[in-house]
This record gives C-alpha cells, sequence and structure tokens, in this order.
C-alpha cells in the first residue's frame, strides 16, 4: 500500500488528509480534457467501459495479493462497495458523461457543486457526522466560489435550456450519486487499504459495465479509431482516475465526509486553469473573483479542520440506520 509523509507545523492526520482529498480534486480537474473530446465518436457508456477496462488491468494483480483482506469484509462493507461501484461508478461517471455531451458542460460542472448537500444528508444518517463551525462558516463561500469558477457568464448559468432537460438532470443525479459515494467511501475506508477500495471500485463495476457495452446500439459499440483516441483513454483512466482515487481514499481515512466534500470543490480551479493554457479559453472576471473565494475557503479548511473531532468509525454488526460512531 502507498503511504504519504505530509508534514505541517502543528497539523496533524486529519489536516493532511483533508489536502489529499483536494490534491484529488485538482487531479479530477483534468478529466474534461480527455473526456470532451472523445465524446465526439464514442459513447458515454464506451468511454466509460474502455476507462474501467483500463483501470482493471492496471489493479488486478494487486487485488489477487489482497485476499486476505476481502476474506475479512462483512455484508454491510460489500453493500457499501456495490454502491460505490455502480453507482459512483457506473451510473455517476455515465450520467456525466452524457451531460458533457448533449449538454452545457458549464451547467454539468456547475450542478456537481450539488454534492455537499447530499453527503452532509447521508453522512448524518450513515456515520453520525456532525459538522463542526468551521465546516458551516466555509461552506457557504466555497460553494459560492465554486459557482463563479464554472459559469463563465453567472447571471447566464441559470438559463438551463429546457428543451432538454435530460442533460439537467443526468447532471444532478451524477452530484447526487458522487456525493453518497463519498459517505459509503469513508464508512468502508476505515478498514480497507486505499489501493484496494480503488481496485475493487473498478472490479465490481467492470461486469455491469460489460453488459451495458454489448446491449446498447451497434453504432454506439464503435471503439477508438486512432493512436491519440486511445492515448487520452488511458491517460484519463490513469491520472484523474486511478491516481486522483488512490489519494481520495488515503485522504478519507483521516477526514470526514462532510469536510472531504467541500474539499472535492477545489476541482473547478484545475479545470479553468487548463482550459486557459491547454484549450485557450480565458476566464472571466467572475470566474477570477470565483477562483479567490474557493482557493481562501479550501486553505482555511486546511489550517483549521484539525479542529473538528476526530471522524467516527461504524460499528461491525450496525443496522444501516446504525452506522455511526
Amino acid at each position: 500500500m502507498l503511504r504519504f509523509a505530509l508534514h505541517f507545523p502543528g497539523g496533524g492526520m486529519r489536516r493532511s488528509g483533508l489536502l489529499l482529498v483536494v490534491l484529488a480534486a485538482m487531479l479530477w480537474g483534468t478529466d474534461s480534457l480527455f473526456r470532451r473530446p472523445l465524446t465526439r465518436s464514442l459513447s458515454p457508456v464506451t468511454i466509460v467501459f474502455l476507462e474501467h477496462l483500463v483501470l482493471v488491468l492496471v489493479m488486478l494483480p494487486f487485488l489477487f495479493r489482497s485476499a486476505p483482506v476481502l476474506r475479512n469484509l462483512g455484508r454491510r462493507d460489500w453493500v457499501a462497495l456495490a454502491f460505490i461501484a455502480l453507482g459512483g461508478s457506473v451510473a455517476a461517471t455515465s450520467l456525466f458523461t452524457f451531460a458533457i455531451k448533449h449538454g452545457n458542460p458549464s451547467v454539468a460542472a456547475l450542478l456537481q457543486k450539488t454534492q455537499p448537500i447530499f453527503t452532509l444528508l447521508l453522512a448524518k444518517w450513515i456515520l453520525g457526522e456532525r459538522p463542526g463551525r468551521w465546516f458551516w462558516f466555509c461552506f457557504p463561500p466555497a460553494v459560492a466560489g465554486a459557482y463563479l469558477v464554472a459559469a463563465p457568464d453567472w447571471r447566464a448559468a441559470f438559463a438551463f435550456n429546457l428543451q432538454q432537460p435530460e442533460t439537467a438532470l443526468a447532471a444532478m443525479g451524477a452530484a447526487a450519486l458522487w456525493g453518497s459515494s463519498t459517505v459509503f467511501g469513508r464508512y468502508v475506508v476505515a478498514r480497507v487499504p486505499a489501493l484496494v477500495l480503488t481496485g475493487l471500485r473498478f472490479a465490481i463495476s467492470l461486469p455491469m459495465l460489460v453488459l451495458l457495452y454489448v446491449i446498447q446500439p451497434r453504432l454506439d459499440r464503435s471503439l477508438p479509431a486512432s493512436i491519440d483516441a486511445t492515448f487520452s483513454i488511458v491517460a484519463m483512466a490513469l491520472i484523474p482516475g486511478l491516481l486522483a482515487l488512490i489519494f481520495y481514499y488515503q485522504g478519507l481515512r483521516s477526514t470526514s465526509a462532510s469536510l472531504a466534500s467541500i474539499g472535492e470543490l477545489a476541482f473547478p480551479i484545475t479545470a479553468v486553469t487548463a482550459n486557459w493554457y491547454l484549450l485557450g479559453s480565458r476566464l472571466t472576471v467572475s470566474q477570477i473573483l470565483g477562483a479567490c473565494i474557493l482557493v481562501a475557503a479550501v486553505t482555511l479548511l486546511t489550517v483549521l479542520g484539525s479542529t473538528n473531532s476526530a471522524p467516527p468509525r461504524a460499528r461491525e454488526g450496525s443496522t444501516p440506520g446504525e452506522w455511526t460512531a
């Protein structure tokens, strides 16, 4: 298992854990650089299927060596893993890819800022987490900053295309599933090493993705026709996919789900910066302002996050409504 040695004056594991979550979110911000061009020639299901195929091939040897850990997992651990894989990987990634392909990418990104709402609702029920006062202090500016960063024109971002409501619903569905996966990931990572959890997420997802790939229309089953497209799939799988999730789950080991949901909002900074330098997409004044607000809110959480109480761990053998500390 990878081990990370991050040290901060006067800090602790909760602070370094939040920084790992923020780093993972920044890597996720590079995802659209690979995914958006692929949607021109490949269906959302095909993209997600090939992405997970690469990830499983990379992680399979490690999973075989981790058999003793898998044998110690309980029934509720496997339920949580199934939700993370089928909800957070298969459904959420497919829905988000669909929203990027058929809708306004800015709207799709903006709707992901609703993830903390779903995380907060589920974290209280599953983990019994109650965010501290610093979370509530930083939550509004973090969401506001992420909103401004994601929308070039903050006023026009509210103008959803009523002729295509399915794209907005798809993006919102992805946000709900990813926000919920944050909570279930926090539940499982207390007993499962980060690399094992990452590999299981991909491996459990693959059979369902194979089925979805086979049953889609023949035209949508077309595979990449160029080396560039193949490289994009592999790079997308390994950088914003594998590496980001390793950092993310390692960070979750010492970060509460509700606090992690704020750290995840850092991904628009990387996305907008990458678009500026690599795609020639410039920032508006409101986006620059939003980036400053978001960076300040996440930095403040990094500095003060260690004042929160230790994140709870779920009790083995409890019922779903009792997954608390």
